[in-house]
This record gives structure tokens, C-alpha cells and sequence, in this order.
């Protein structure tokens, strides 16, 4: 329950930060529309997702990824093993990304970073599925 609130708040933060929300650190969910944003969900699923040097390097990609200026708020995170048939956690990473715009999302597209995240771990993941959406 500690991660998830600590999650919550983190993305409250980042939200605050980019105007989404009010600072206050106390909204409901209906009570903060997230309109006209642009969101990149990528699920990776790494070659070796148990090897501790794959998963270090990809994360330290990430983690440089994160760096593109366009990002307004991002989340790195892992599955959270469920019984429940809905749930797909067969991922090793979800990288969870918000745009002000579609313009935003394409530069980040072609972005240096991006590109290079990209040369320097492509080799490292077996699939990798993008889930982008805007209201």
C-alpha cells in the first residue's frame, strides 16, 4: 500500500508541476480532468528480464530517456504479479509518459535521446508494445 501511495503522490507531483492539477496535494479523481494530454504507455519485455546487468543498463536508459525536455510527467515501473485474468503481467517494464500535445510526442519521436535509448538497448528486449492515446 506504501509504493502505491507513494506512486500516487509522485504523480500528483509531476501533475501539480505541469498544471494538470492544483498544488493543494489533495484532489479527486473526477475533480481533475486530464484533457488535451498526450499519452505514451511502452511495454517492454526484456531478453533476460532476471539478469541484473540487463536490467541495471536498461534502467540507466531509462532513466536518460526521462531527460527529453517535451516529457511533462513520466513513470517507470514493473508488473505487479496478479491473479486476476485481466491483468497482463507478462512485461518486464512499463514507461508511462505524458505530452502536452501530439506535436510534443513527435519531436520526442525523433529527439536525440530517444534515438539513442533506442541504439543503445533495442538489443536488450524481445517486444515492445506502444499504447498512445489522447482525448
Amino acid at each position: 500500500m506504501e509504493n502505491r501511495r507513494s506512486f500516487v503522490m509522485k504523480i500528483a507531483a509531476g501533475m501539480a508541476t505541469t498544471g494538470f492539477i492544483s498544488a493543494s496535494g489533495h484532489a479527486i479523481a473526477s475533480e481533475v480532468p486530464m484533457k488535451n494530454i498526450f499519452v505514451h504507455h511502452v511495454f517492454f519485455w526484456l531478453k533476460e528480464p532476471k539478469n541484473p546487468e540487463v536490467r541495471a543498463q536498461f534502467e540507466k536508459g531509462l532513466q536518460e530517456l526521462i531527460k527529453v525536455p517535451q516529457i511533462q510527467s513520466s513513470h517507470i515501473g514493473a508488473p505487479v504479479e496478479s491473479p486476476r485474468e485481466v491483468v497482463d503481467d507478462s512485461f518486464t517494464y512499463s514507461f508511462l509518459t505524458f505530452f502536452k500535445n501530439k506535436e510534443d510526442q513527435d519531436v520526442y519521436q525523433t529527439h536525440p535521446i530517444h534515438l539513442q535509448f533506442i541504439e543503445d538497448c533495442q538489443h536488450l528486449w524481445e517486444k515492445v508494445i506502444v499504447f498512445d492515446a489522447m482525448d
